[in-house]
This record gives C-alpha cells, sequence and structure tokens, in this order.
C-alpha cells in the first residue's frame, strides 16, 4: 500500500516501539562537520569585504585560489577549491561574478547614433 519494502515497515514499527513517535521523527543529515566555525566564516567575510587589493593582490578580483590563500592566513584552515567554492555560495552567499570585457576605446555615442541611423538603414535593404 505505501510502496516500500516489508524490512522498512518492520524496522520502522521496531523505532516505533522503543521510541514512540519521537523515534520516528525526520532527524538532521549526519556527515563531516564543517572544517570553520561561524565565527571564522565571519572573520573571512570581513576579509574579503575589504578587497583583493588590501590582501596583496594586484587586481582587486577575487578567485577560488586568492579565497583559499586568504581563508588560510584568517583562519589557519587550508580549503580545496571545491570548499572555497561551497563556503563563497552557501555560506557567504555569493554568487558568480564576471567582469565585463569592454574596450578601452568604447565610444558610447558613436555606437547610439549608429543603431538609431545605420542599422535602421541596413536591416531595410536595398
Amino acid at each position: 500500500m505505501l510502496g516500500v519494502s516489508e524490512e522498512s515497515v518492520r524496522r520502522w514499527r521496531r523505532v516505533w516501539e522503543e521510541g514512540g513517535a519521537d523515534g520516528l521523527r525526520r532527524r538532521p543529515a549526519t556527515g563531516r562537520p564543517p572544517k570553520l566555525d561561524d565565527a571564522q566564516v565571519e572573520r573571512v567575510r570581513t576579509a574579503l569585504k575589504q578587497g583583493a587589493q588590501a590582501h596583496g593582490f594586484e587586481a582587486d578580483l577575487w578567485t577560488l585560489e586568492r579565497v583559499g590563500l586568504v581563508v588560510e592566513r584568517v583562519t589557519g584552515v587550508a580549503l580545496s577549491k571545491a570548499s572555497v567554492w561551497r563556503l563563497l555560495t552557501g555560506r557567504l552567499g555569493w554568487s558568480l561574478q564576471r567582469p565585463e570585457r569592454r574596450v578601452v576605446e568604447r565610444d558610447e555615442s558613436e555606437i547610439a547614433r549608429w543603431i538609431a541611423h545605420e542599422w535602421p538603414r541596413i536591416k531595410k535593404g536595398p
């Protein structure tokens, strides 16, 4: 009727007999505890908000490698790139940002003129 095996039902009954309804309640997932506690994460957040140049990097741009170095300097804990990514996106709530690639010589007024005058002419055809 429930679409589960008889063994599951027997196990659930055993748990219910031993611990009642509380025994059947869902438990939080177990696993390895995070390498950084909440206080360390906040120290990392503060350090990252200062910017990359404040930590001796040439450009004010964060990469996983750079964040990993700062995490290690601030907390003494070395993290893999995957762990740095999880820290940034999960616990710190950051997202991937890529700088726009624009030519320095870009002339916005000329682009606007071209879109307003040339593009309609080209679109119409001969």
